[in-house]
């Protein structure tokens, strides 16, 4: 527990609870007996994914613009947001009267551009980045005397995120362990708060992005590097100075979550769970998928911050899963060139019952023998097994095969 008085207190949760609660309804907490079985563990998940605008976000919005007084109401707010916050500032405030401006770097992707205009808020695009965005924002605010709203570094945005822990907590009183997605730090401070009052044994785990882990890198005191990673709602680059030591003072671990576990994460709300879930709303799941032997016996909640993926990248992620698991691979293999040689090669899958997707064959590459031919196949299997099954099926039958990489997946 934290020696000193920390910035935002439980009475503060509270009250945004109370506040809040005519204008945001709970959320579903599931259980999933899939994910148990994926797992290894008692899963259940806080679906903040079926929030009006998608995520988590809209909890400390609405508190932070319930909060203003008539004369920042009249003059209106401003955020910096290439996504969730920016959404549900200007739902909220579009609800509330409020006039909103979200600054969105010259390069957000149109639909987020569109999304924010179709909630109500004046979109201007500046910058390169979201660093020269918020530049921006900051000079707009003291131009225009708007009130700036924080994604996660002001107290009532904090109080209002810490309103999800009072849902879960209700719910699921018993829960050993809650794990949170974290990037500037907001949520994981809020739910903290509330969660070590209601529940002070309760373990709290935040996960990062080890592509852009700012947090983790701050709280052990390494050196930090920023890269590009596919939760980029987390991938904040450097903590908030409020929320650094409340999560200092109350959270037992900030771990970290590569890649591939990210969309493993992803795939498996999809494909097992049946639930939408963007990079940063599945890490949590990612950290229980990476170390499975921490939360093993433990009853576990999870929060899926949020829903908001791109379709584009969803279907990327979903191919490179399927790649990962043995379902879908690229099969090289040469053959004479003479007729018959093709039909023996997909008999032979045929065989093994697996499914031809693409054929390409190639006669005209200068690494194939002139009276030679390449095919590739892309072929999909049940598994890594079956995969295995298919090769040496071929292979018994003199055909030569390699495997390539399909979606960028080795």
């Amino acid at each position: 527990m934290a020696s000193e008085p920390l910035p935002v207190s439980f009475e503060d949760v509270e009250a945004a609870a109370t506040r809040i609660a005519e204008h945001i309804p709970p959320t579903p907490v599931a259980a999933s007996p899939a994910l148990d079985a994926v797992t290894g563990t008692d899963v259940t998940v806080k679906l903040e994914n079926l929030q009006r605008t998608g995520s988590f976000k809209e909890r400390g919005a609405c508190n932070c613009v319930l909060l203003l007084d008539d004369d920042e109401r009249s003059r209106g707010v401003i955020a910096m947001s290439a996504g969730n916050h920016g959404q549900a500032l200007a739902f909220h405030a579009a609800r509330l009267g409020v006039p909103c401006t979200v600054v969105m770097p010259e390069h957000a992707p149109f639909v987020k551009v569109v999304r924010t205009e179709a909630l109500g808020a004046r979109v201007v695009r500046h910058g390169a980045n979201l660093t020269e965005a918020r530049q921006h924002t900051d000079r707009l605010a003291a131009d225009e005397s708007l009130t700036y709203v924080s994604p996660y570094d002001d107290p009532s945005v904090i109080a209002g995120q810490g309103t999800l822990a009072l849902e879960v907590l209700r719910d699921c009183p018993d829960l050993d362990v809650l794990v949170v997605p974290v990037g500037g730090g907001g949520l994981l401070a809020g739910i903290a708060i509330a969660a070590r009052s209601v529940a002070p044994k309760i373990e709290l785990v935040g996960v990062q992005a080890a592509a852009c882990a700012s947090m983790a890198a701050v709280l052990r005191e390494e050196p930090f590097e920023p890269a590009d990673t596919v939760a980029d709602g987390i991938a904040v680059r450097e903590p908030g100075k409020i929320t650094l030591p409340i999560i200092r003072a109350l959270v037992d671990e900030v771990v970290t979550v590569s890649e591939a576990a990210i969309e493993a994460a992803i795939s498996n709300y999809l494909e097992v769970a049946r639930v939408v879930a963007e990079g940063a709303g599945a890490a949590s799941l990612a950290a229980v998928l990476e170390e499975p032997a921490r939360f093993q016996g433990r009853r576990v909640g999870l929060v899926l911050s949020g829903g908001n993926v791109d379709t584009r990248l969803l279907a990327s992620v979903i191919m490179r899963s399927l790649a990962r698991n043995g379902r879908l691979t690229r099969l090289a293999i040469e053959i004479p060139d003479v007729p018959g040689s093709l039909a023996t090669v997909t008999a032979v899958v045929a065989e093994i019952g697996a499914n031809i997707l693409e054929v390409s064959h190639r006669r005209d590459l200068p690494t194939v023998e002139l009276k030679g031919a390449l095919i590739e196949l892309v072929v999909e299997t049940r598994d890594r097994e079956h995969l295995d099954e298919l090769r040496e099926a071929l292979e018994r039958r003199g055909i030569s095969v390699s495997v390539e990489p399909v979606g960028g997946v080795e």
